[in-house]
Order: C-alpha cells, then sequence, then structure tokens
C-alpha cells in the first residue's frame, strides 16, 4: 500500500513537472529581462525536481525490497507464526467485510 502511494505521488510529481515544462516551451517566444530570469529559476527547479524525484523513487524501491527480504527472513525462519499472523489478518479483514 505504501508503495502504491509512493508511486502515486511519484507520477503526480512527474505530471506537474511535465506540465512545467510545457509552460516554459510556451513562453518561449515571449521576450524580457523578468521573464528570462523567471525561465532561468523555472527550469532550475523543475531540474532539481527530477533530481529529487528520482532519488526518492530509487530510495522507495529500495526500502520496499528491503521489507520484502525481512518479511521472507522472518517467514522461513517462523513458518508456524507467519501462518498464524495470516490467520489473524484474514478473520480481521472478513469481518470488516462482512459489516459492511
Amino acid at each position: 500500500m505504501a508503495h502504491a502511494t509512493a508511486d502515486s505521488l511519484v507520477e503526480d510529481l512527474m505530471a506537474v513537472v511535465k506540465d512545467a515544462e510545457e509552460l516554459l516551451k510556451a513562453t518561449a517566444g515571449l521576450a524580457g529581462e523578468k521573464v528570462d530570469v523567471a525561465r532561468e529559476r523555472a527550469e532550475a527547479s523543475i531540474r532539481s525536481a527530477r533530481e529529487r524525484i528520482s532519488t526518492t523513487h530509487d530510495e522507495v524501491i529500495a526500502q520496499t525490497r528491503e521489507a520484502a527480504h525481512q518479511a521472507d527472513a522472518y517467514v522461513r525462519k517462523n513458518p508456524w507464526q507467519a501462518v498464524g499472523i495470516a490467520a489473524l489478518a484474514g478473520l480481521m479483514i472478513g469481518l470488516v467485510a462482512g459489516r459492511r
């Protein structure tokens, strides 16, 4: 679930960056010192945002993989406890779904 939320956030941020790039292209014909300064700042912000998005996405993927490896190791070390936890989780989900 956290992975899906992180992916959604990354997709949303990439859409904002893309829209900002398109806005910069659309205003490329405008002249003036203030426009040039604003365009340079916007381009720098877009580059920075792309780098941060990429770094954050990579970190989330690494953390997700590490959590999966830890869960796998726990299940292999404690199989009956894992079965009990899964059964309890299934029961809780069933109770919640049954109330609706």
